[in-house]
């Protein structure tokens, strides 16, 4: 149930329109975020209270609520603004003013330049190592023939007469709530405060352009795919001046053709013939960070069965711990038996006893391998 209007401004239900007003000036006057920036909650407060203003300073609305509260109110249509922006927002809906500068007559300058974007592709072997990598793209940087102020060469740069030489032009409105300074980046000199006499030829007074840009990143190890680098200062150019903005690269790790990454670990599925899986043998297996390397298999190891070799997967983005290597080994009935083989597989195949069978687990070996790969 939403709040008492009176009780959220703190006035009596005896009070005036006048003395509505002068509450929720207060109101807004202490919960702007320019002199209440310590309360994380102003804004929603805020909104609160011009919902509170909205039905009290309405007549009908004023009176409707006093007879019939809240329900009184829906039944009759009423529904609040839904203010889905700032403070600024509710002030423009209540008193129709662009108030960019709010109570403070904030400064609205030269914008400063966009983030860019780029891609970059690496190996799963680059992951375990981290790579430097030159990226190659378009950025709009400062004019290389005016240095970004926009002047043709030998011409003069004039203080605007519009704003004199401040960049940003301000108008005073007087409104419910007090005086609110409207503060706006200089529609003359685009916030620049100079006009230069004579644009640059090459960007038309603009002072920047778009240019071929190249930038060495360090991509480090355990990255993911998907996951963004950022560089501070290497986007777009600003306006006249104003701050760059950041470059952000974004990781992709390719498929590798052995091995599949989960999180920090590896997977890596080796093939062993079932007569070999019966007996024991070594197999050689090949590892993310060199050659291939001999290990053991268990005399009776099963079909999907694993082997885990601690330490040697991929490390991790922040601790650089490594996972671990899990092999899966892939149990092979051999095919394709000559006379002398399928005579022996036969002699085998008769002196198996029931002690010599593995009972599979219920679940199968499919579902093992379903948790295994994820």
């Amino acid at each position: 149930m939403p709040r008492d209007p009176y009780e959220i401004l703190g006035v009596g239900r005896e009070s005036s329109e006048q003395e509505i007003k002068k509450a929720f000036r207060r109101l807004a006057r202490e919960l702007h975020p320019d002199v209440n920036a310590h309360d994380p909650e102003a804004e929603t407060k805020f909104k609160e209270a011009a919902e509170a203003y909205e039905i009290l300073s309405d007549a009908d609305r004023r009176r409707t609520y006093d007879s019939f509260g809240f329900e009184g109110l829906r039944s009759g249509g009423y529904e609040p603004h839904a203010w889905s922006g700032g403070i600024e927002d509710i002030l423009r809906g209540f008193f129709g003013e662009d108030l960019f500068g709010g109570f403070g007559g904030a400064t609205r300058g030269p914008r400063p330049g966009a983030d860019a974007g780029v891609r970059v592709e690496i190996t799963l072997e680059e992951v375990l190592t981290g790579v430097s990598r030159q990226l190659d793209f378009e950025a709009v940087a400062a004019c290389e023939e005016c240095g970004g102020d926009g002047a043709a060469s030998g011409s003069a740069l004039l203080t605007c007469t519009t704003c004199n030489g401040a960049g940003e032009v301000r108008q005073m409105t007087r409104t419910p709530i007090g005086q609110i300074v409207r503060s706006a980046g200089c529609p003359s000199c685009g916030g620049r405060g100079r006009i230069p006499e004579e644009s640059c030829p090459r960007c038309n007074g603009e002072g920047r352009e778009v240019r071929d840009r190249t930038w060495d990143v360090q991509v480090p190890p355990g990255i993911s795919t998907g996951q963004r680098i950022r560089i501070g200062g290497a986007g777009h150019a600003g306006e006249a001046g104003a701050p760059q903005g950041d470059l952000y690269v974004e990781v992709t790790v390719a498929e590798h053709e052995s091995f599949i990454r989960e999180g920090d670990d590896l997977i890596v599925v080796s093939d062993v013939s079932a007569p070999e899986a019966m007996v024991g043998t070594t197999v050689d297996v090949p590892m993310i960070d060199g050659e291939s390397e001999s290990i053991e298999v268990d005399p009776g190891t099963q079909p999907g069965a694993q082997k885990v070799l601690r330490s040697r997967g991929l490390p991790h983005l922040r601790s650089g711990r490594r996972g671990d290597l899990r092999i899966i080994w892939n149990v092979i009935v051999p095919a394709n038996l000559s006379d002398e083989q399928r005579r022996t597989a036969e002699d085998l195949a008769e002196s198996i006893t029931e002690a010599n069978l593995v009972p599979e687990r219920a679940d199968g070996i499919i579902a093992r391998l379903r948790r295994v790969l994820g």
